[in-house]
């Protein structure tokens, strides 16, 4: 008798739908990382770069994550929380620089670069107005792969994370600004912004990009008078365009800026940092002409400050002054709102580890793209960032040539 002829059901049943062991695996993509998630050590860093959501995300898609103990509590995040999306909570800094990849807030100590070992890959800020030629060092000796997310573009050459923690800075300095001046904090005693029948407080700032543009705007909606200094006439017009105002403009003309200073009540240096370090733009003999009990900001210190008189502060002794004029200078201003600059940094880096992952690692996502290639300053024993090499006269070799010669 013939054998009875299968439907094309049943065959595509047996080939399709039977329950198969490898359809139970935890999905993976073309690469899987082994990341760490260090608790940070320095300056008073609240931030961490993941939130259990994203962790969650990430393990979901094959990723194995190791989280420090204790690394979100500045955040708000438990080590409850991290377990529960699928980390491992490790309880040792010597245990978590075992991950192939640490991904980091703050620049590597010396220390935290000796936990590391031979060929990992780190991704952090770098802040080289205040890095130590003695990290570089030690990162070339043992020929880590280390990027800088302040350098990392998009597609479209924006900084994503430079723009995140930028607005949030921009939009955190005025109740900082609100904070020094009043009396409470031996202050001017005026209140930020104006109300009806006294005159408004006076603020300049310096530098006319994200940070100002946020800066301005929470300024202009309490009331304050505003004036903004850039030597570029494309971002002075660019930001009176964002901002839908008239607001004074001018370009950096130091008598025009002296006089200004003399009769504000807040100055806040957002200058972005060129070939390396921001320009001073701001001397010493302007800050000694300035009114006492005024206020000094400069949220461009993490890159030297653009204000002669700034000197590095930190969360817990955050001012200090100087011819009566009271200096705020701390480099992780958006770590006095940790929890939403760390969702903020997560929103970003989630989409990229998943599509370095698709590309096949770091070391892919880096030949394969320029917008990624650019937050690169070591890589395999060699410097490729020439701000650092000229800031520590050390050489260095342009990645672009290494990609050709890995070609």
């Amino acid at each position: 008798m013939a054998e009875k002829k299968k439907s094309g059901f049943e065959t595509l049943a047996r080939a399709s739908l039977a329950p198969q062991e490898k359809l139970m695996a935890v999905k993976k993509g073309k690469h899987s990382f082994f990341l760490g998630l260090p608790r940070e050590i320095s300056l008073q860093e609240n931030r961490i770069t993941l939130t259990p959501d994203a962790v969650a995300l990430l393990v979901n898609n094959g990723h194995e994550i190791w989280v420090e103990t204790k690394a979100g509590v500045g955040s708000k995040f438990t080590d409850q929380q991290y377990s529960e999306a699928g980390a491992k909570i490790v309880y040792s800094p010597q245990e978590l620089y075992k991950a192939d990849v640490i991904l980091k807030i703050e620049p590597p100590t010396v220390e935290e670069i000796e936990y590391m070992r031979p060929g990992q890959t780190l991704i952090s800020a770098l802040q080289l107005g205040h890095l130590p030629v003695e990290s570089i060092q030690a990162m070339l000796k043992k020929k880590i792969t280390a990027l800088a997310y302040e350098f990392i573009e998009d597609k479209v050459g924006g900084m994503p994370i430079i723009r995140a923690m930028s607005e949030i800075a921009g939009s955190s300095v005025m109740l900082i600004a609100a904070e020094y001046l009043s009396t409470a904090n031996n202050g001017k005693g005026v209140i930020l912004g104006g109300i009806t029948g006294v005159p408004p407080t006076k603020v300049v700032i310096i530098g006319a990009g994200t940070v100002a543009e946020y800066s301005a705007r929470a300024a202009i909606g309490m009331g304050a008078e505003v004036q903004i200094f850039d030597n570029h006439l494309y971002k002075l017009r660019r930001i009176k365009h964002l901002l839908g105002q008239q607001v004074y403009t001018s370009t950096i003309d130091t008598l025009t800026l002296s006089e200004s200073l003399k009769t504000t009540d807040v100055v806040i240096g957002a200058l972005r940092a060129e070939k390396g370090r921001a320009r001073i733009v701001i001397t010493e003999e302007m800050v000694s002409k300035m009114r006492p009990d005024s206020l000094i900001i400069d949220l461009s210190i993490d890159q030297g400050g653009c204000i002669e008189t700034s000197e590095i502060t930190s969360l817990k002794k955050p001012v200090f002054r100087k011819y009566d004029v009271i200096h705020y200078c701390v480099p992780n201003v958006a770590s006095r709102v940790a929890h939403t600059a760390t969702t903020a940094l997560s929103n970003i880096f989630t989409p990229t580890i998943l599509r370095a992952a698709e590309e096949g690692g770091v070391e892919a996502m880096i030949y394969s793209h320029a917008w990624f290639m650019k937050g690169v300053y070591t890589i395999k024993g060699s410097l490729t960032n020439e701000a650092v090499a000229r800031k520590f006269g050390l050489k260095f070799k342009n990645i672009e040539l290494l990609l050709a010669a890995r070609l």
